[in-house]
């Protein structure tokens, strides 16, 4: 079986590596005899496989946030972990989510730690978590992890439905603008292009232009739908790519105004794992590894150079100031952890400040991007309306 793994190499850079394994730890084991640290290893699969991967055919819907709760209110109550896990298997109605507990209940009835019945289903719990839930272990401190890693995801979810909720209405508007300039540019201006042919007058330059476009399209509808289609699937294919390999970060960091707010958000949700680890016990640089996982491929080669100079012996502040994961606010609350030994309080305040200023952020820029983008819309539609019907304004003056 082949297994794509994104490791930590000898020089403290983040890569993609590629092995062939009989299973899962046997991959782990074929990285560690190279000298590779694994941040994260997946099965790779056939390309009919990816393609059902992208339907969503085959994908369990499981989520980790209500099972961490429903969890963590059973362990409340004085319930085992077998038997808060038989309980929730019980009244799981649906069979691939009931078929998720039934593996944990599994390995718990085996003997097996609960980190490594999660570990098992990878596919389902992410990293994160794991390692959440192993260091609570260690400190058989179990509920009070699962309640940090509650209020973490909370946190999260705030900040990521503002973004999303911000994004929809100029979505919408956006979709609309294109389809009603396809619908016009499609449909309308050959229309009109088969009734000013025969009319015998000389058009206005813009017009006659435009159609031009219109009696081509009549003539080659079904190509250029093919071509429509053709390019909304590239589209799709490259908006697939550029988010698996994190390019999104990328692009928006090159924006005016917008990069800087990018790189604001992933120091928020680099600070807010980071400070949820610290706090959970992880040791900083574990926690550095275990949070490689869920920030961009840009972070996570900052982040290795950071925990090389940790590693080295130099201070959090300092690795972070050098590796440019941090902003004149971010540096004083990290150095006011290190004198106090609360880095990770300091590190979630830090978080808690960078989300609020996000959210005021999106909030500004929305009450002035949604008039601007209104206005362009009705200005291409307005300019496509106007050139189509200015013959007829230039056929009327001539009575």
């Amino acid at each position: 079986m082949k297994f794509r793994a994104r490791v930590i190499n000898a020089q403290q850079l983040i890569v993609d590596q590629v092995l062939e394994a009989h299973d899962l730890e046997r991959a782990r084991d074929q990285l560690t005899q190279l000298g590779l640290r694994a941040i994260s290893i997946q099965a790779e699969s056939s390309g009919a496989l990816n393609w059902q991967r992208w339907l969503g055919v085959g994908r369990v819907d499981f989520s980790v946030l209500l099972f961490s709760q429903e969890l963590l209110a059973l362990l409340n109550a004085g319930l085992g972990i077998v038997e808060s896990t038989e309980a929730l298997s019980e009244k799981e109605t649906d069979a691939a989510r009931r078929q998720v507990f039934e593996k944990l209940l599994h390995d718990l009835r085996s003997g097996k730690r609960f980190s490594v019945a999660l570990q098992a289903q990878e596919a389902v719990f992410p990293v994160l978590y794991i390692g959440v839930v192993r260091a609570a272990e260690g400190t058989s401190d179990l509920p009070q992890a699962l309640q940090r890693y509650v209020d973490y995801q909370k946190r999260l979810e705030a900040v990521r439905s503002k973004v999303i909720s911000a994004s929809i209405y100029p979505g919408i508007l956006i979709s609309v603008g294109l389809l009603v300039s396809l619908f016009l540019m499609v449909y309308v201006v050959p229309k009109f292009a088969e009734v000013y042919q025969g009319a015998g007058r000389e058009l206005p330059f813009m017009s006659a232009l435009m159609l031009s476009w219109g009696r081509f399209a009549a003539e080659h509808t079904s190509w250029l739908l093919l071509a429509l289609a053709g390019v909304a699937g590239s589209l799709v294919w490259l908006w697939q790519r550029i988010r698996k390999n994190g390019g999104w970060v990328v692009i928006l960091a090159r924006l005016p105004q917008i990069g800087e707010r990018v790189r604001i958000y992933e120091l928020s949700r680099l600070y807010m794992t980071m400070g949820m680890l610290l706090q959970g016990g992880i040791a900083l640089v574990k926690a550095m590894e275990v949070v490689a996982s869920v920030v961009s491929l840009d972070v996570q080669n900052k982040l290795a150079r950071a925990r090389h100079d940790i590693e080295s012996g130099v201070s959090l502040s300092a690795a972070f100031e050098s590796a440019t994961l941090t902003t004149p606010i971010s540096q004083r609350l990290l150095m006011v952890g290190e004198r106090t030994g609360d880095l990770g309080k300091m590190l979630t305040q830090s978080a808690l400040f960078y989300d609020e200023e996000i959210t005021q952020w999106i909030d500004r820029f929305m009450r002035s991007f949604e008039p601007l983008l209104m206005t362009a819309i009705g200005l291409v539609v307005g300019v496509i309306v106007i050139l189509l019907y200015m013959p007829i304004f230039d056929l009327a003056g001539s009575f």
